[in-house]
Formats: C-alpha cells, sequence, structure tokens
C-alpha cells in the first residue's frame, strides 16, 4: 500500500508512449498531475488529424481530430490512473496556431467539458511555437482520483 501522499507513477498500457523520460501521469495524494498529452496513438507512426511529406513536415492538419484524439488520450490516462473524466480540475491547453485552431478547439471544448454532468475545470490556453512532435494540440491536466 503507497502510503498518504506518497509520490507513484502512472504508465499507461494502452496510451500513447511518452515521448520522453516521463510517466503519463504522477499521482501525489488524492491529486493526479498528467503530462501533456497529444494526439498520437500507441504502437503507431501515424498521427490522427496529420499528414506528413517525406521529410516530416505537416503539409495538412486537421484540429477537430487532434483535438477529439487527444480528449481520447487524456480519458484513457485517468481511467489507467483509476480516475474519470468528470475528476478533472484544470486544463492548461497548447496550441500551435491560435488564431486558425482556437474557434473548432473551443467549441469542442465546450462539447466535453462544459454543461451539467461535465467536469468544467479551470482553464488556461496557450499559443507556443511547435510541440515535440508534428502535433497541434496538446493538453496538461490535473484531477483528483479517489482515495
Amino acid at each position: 500500500m503507497t502510503e498518504p501522499g506518497a509520490n507513484r507513477d502512472i504508465v499507461s498500457q494502452r496510451a500513447p508512449e511518452a515521448v520522453g523520460a516521463f510517466p503519463h501521469a504522477k499521482r501525489v495524494g488524492e491529486w493526479l498531475f498528467l503530462s501533456g498529452i497529444g494526439p498520437r496513438k500507441r504502437g503507431s507512426k501515424t498521427i490522427p488529424g496529420v499528414t506528413l511529406d517525406e521529410t516530416g513536415r505537416i503539409t495538412a492538419y486537421d484540429i477537430s481530430v487532434q483535438t477529439r484524439t487527444v480528449f481520447e488520450n487524456v480519458r484513457t490516462v485517468l481511467e489507467d490512473a483509476g480516475a474519470d473524466w468528470n475528476r478533472i480540475v484544470d486544463v492548461t491547453v497548447f496550441l500551435t496556431n491560435m488564431k486558425d485552431d482556437f474557434p473548432v478547439f473551443n467549441k469542442l471544448y465546450a462539447e466535453f467539458f462544459a454543461g451539467p454532468d461535465k467536469p468544467n475545470p479551470t482553464r488556461t490556453t496557450i499559443e507556443v511555437n511547435c510541440l515535440p512532435t508534428p502535433i497541434a494540440v496538446e493538453l496538461k491536466v490535473i484531477a483528483t482520483a479517489p482515495q
């Protein structure tokens, strides 16, 4: 049994593999801190909603497909950590193209996060120059987990 307040790494066997030396999440007491999660799929080199040229540069992307896939990946990590979607309390969003992608992202976000029976977490959205893989959106999530 883990002592209260002890740190515990969460490594999902269903979520995309980490792109660095870090776990999918860290549990500290009743808190879950998820590492940045993008739209990749486990065991695959392709990224849903992304078209790359032969050199690996993005030639086209669909922010809607990427966003839905990110939400699925977040849900997977939460479930594997013993929590669920409605335990999310804070979300940090990283977009690589705020001007073009924010309206679509924001609409999808509202469908998944706002309203009755949804978590309605606090949120910060930041535009970044790029992300570690050829993606346009990544989420950093804080949630609670049952004791």
